[in-house]
């Protein structure tokens, strides 16, 4: 992967969101959350006062309003800081 995340950020691909109910509703665009559990698929090398304590591969938790989503050959991802990462699956 070309996208290298700088410092101590992380690029995070997000799980899909779910378009149906457990009933079969189909979910409009407007309503669906945004995605809030990820997976880790580039880490940066941290920085002199931060060390980086995540790694490629890991499941991740973030809050609702973490990172800057970008898109990238086609594909959807997140870069936020390290300490916006709440917890690991």
């Amino acid at each position: 992967m070309a996208l290298i995340p700088l410092a101590d950020r992380v690029v995070v691909q997000t799980k899909e969101v779910e378009t149906k109910t457990a009933g079969g509703l189909i979910i409009p665009d407007n309503s669906k959350e945004k995605p809030l559990e990820g997976i880790i698929i580039a880490v940066g090398r941290g920085t002199k006062d931060i060390e980086m304590e995540l790694t490629v591969g890991v499941r991740v938790l973030f809050s609702k309003y973490a990172g800057t989503e970008v898109t990238y050959e086609g594909n959807d991802y997140l870069i936020m800081r390290q300490s916006d990462i709440m917890a690991i699956l």
